[in-house]
C-alpha cells in the first residue's frame, strides 16, 4: 500500500511539473528601455538612460510566482545626453565601466500583489557589487503583436536604488544618494 501512494504522489508530482512550464520571452531590445533619475544639487532633476540591453523571461502566464527574469547590458551603454557626464559617469567616481563592464538583474523572487502585479525581489550587480532590490511591475499587455504575428509581453516597473550600496557614493548627500528607476520592456515569445 505505501508503494502505491508512493507510486501516486510522484505521478502527481510529474504531472504537475508538466502542465506548469514556463515559456521563454525574449527582450525586444528596440522597445526595451532603463531610465533612471536623481536630484543634482536641488536645483534639477538629472536623468540617464540604458537601451538596447539583452534578457530574458520565463513566463508562467498560470502560476506567475514561478516566473524568473534575468538581465544583463554593458556599462558602457549609458545614455545621459551630455557626452562629458556621461565619460564622468562611467569613471571610477561611479559606474566604473573598465572595472565592471556590465551591469546584471537576476530575480530570485516573484510575490504577485494582484491581477497584472507583482514585487519582483532579485539580485542587481552593478560595479562589481551585488545586491537585492525589489521591483514593483505591472504586466501592461500580453497577446499576439500585431506586426510580429507572434505571441508578446509587456511590463513595467520601478525601483529606487541607493548609490552608496553599489560604491557610487561620489558627492552624497548634494546628488541625492537615492536613485529612481522607472523600467519598460517587450519581450517575444522565443522559437
Amino acid at each position: 500500500m505505501n508503494k502505491t501512494i508512493i507510486a501516486a504522489l510522484i505521478a502527481g508530482t510529474a504531472a504537475t511539473t508538466a502542465y506548469a512550464a514556463p515559456e521563454k520571452y525574449t527582450l525586444d531590445s528596440s522597445h526595451s528601455q532603463i531610465v533612471f533619475n536623481y536630484n543634482h544639487l536641488g536645483f534639477s532633476t538629472t536623468y540617464g538612460m540604458y537601451s538596447g540591453f539583452e534578457g530574458e523571461i520565463m513566463f508562467d502566464a498560470e502560476a506567475p510566482a514561478d516566473s524568473s527574469v534575468t538581465v544583463s547590458f554593458p556599462t558602457a551603454s549609458l545614455y545621459t545626453g551630455w557626452d562629458e557626464r556621461t565619460a564622468h559617469f562611467l569613471t571610477a567616481d561611479f559606474f566604473d565601466a573598465e572595472a565592471a563592464p556590465e551591469i546584471s538583474f537576476k530575480s530570485t523572487a516573484i510575490e504577485v500583489t494582484g491581477e497584472k502585479t507583482g514585487n519582483i525581489t532579485g539580485d542587481l550587480t552593478i560595479n562589481g557589487v551585488t545586491k537585492p532590490i525589489t521591483l514593483e511591475a505591472t504586466m501592461t499587455q500580453m497577446g499576439d503583436h500585431p506586426m510580429a504575428g507572434k505571441p508578446w509581453v509587456g511590463f513595467e516597473a520601478t525601483t529606487t536604488v541607493v548609490r552608496s550600496d553599489f560604491d557610487m557614493g561620489q558627492y552624497a548627500p548634494y546628488v541625492s544618494d537615492e536613485v529612481k528607476v522607472f523600467i519598460s520592456i517587450e519581450a517575444m515569445k522565443a522559437e
